[in-house]
């Protein structure tokens, strides 16, 4: 297992304009009693923007947001690839998936707009050297973490 936080900027369309990274630590898997032993940490840094698939979907209202506008407006549903390097020296992959909530629902009468498709997850899957941490875990009510949102800011907005 691993687990990553970070942020980040990147200009879809340009594979070097890209910022970030984060921090990470890896683990073993759950002994008997289900305890997991720290195998390593460290900092990664964002490197390239691979691809960036915008996908269909809006965020509904009942989410606080301090980016932006703060409309929601300029949240975007979609799947970014990026290559990272560890500071260990390794590098990997990182795929930030982004699954927004709307409707469709019914609200006071108006219908609200419909949510991203089933098929776009919520998390981040990460690979390492040779490894890859393929099985995310989604986000956890009341719990602040396993969460993504792109924002579309207009140029030289951040």
């Amino acid at each position: 297992m691993i687990t990553l936080t970070g942020k980040g900027t990147f200009q879809p369309g340009d594979s070097e304009e890209v910022t970030g990274g984060g921090t990470w630590q890896t683990f073993s898997p759950p002994d008997a009693k289900g305890v997991r032993t720290s195998t390593g940490k460290g900092t990664y840094r964002v490197t390239r923007l691979v691809r960036f698939d915008p996908a269909p979907g809006f965020q509904g209202t009942n989410v606080i947001d301090n980016i932006g506008n703060g409309t929601l407006n300029d949240n975007q549903a979609g799947l970014a690839y990026f290559r990272i390097t560890y500071s260990d020296g390794s590098k990997g992959v990182l795929v930030v998936s982004c699954h927004l909530n709307g409707g469709p629902a019914v609200i006071n009468g108006m219908l609200t707009p419909p949510a991203s498709p089933a098929t776009i997850f919520e998390g981040s899957t990460a690979s390492k050297g040779f490894v890859d941490y393929w099985s995310h875990v989604g986000p956890v009510g009341g719990v602040d973490g396993g969460r993504n949102l792109f924002h579309i800011l207009p140029e030289g907005e951040d």
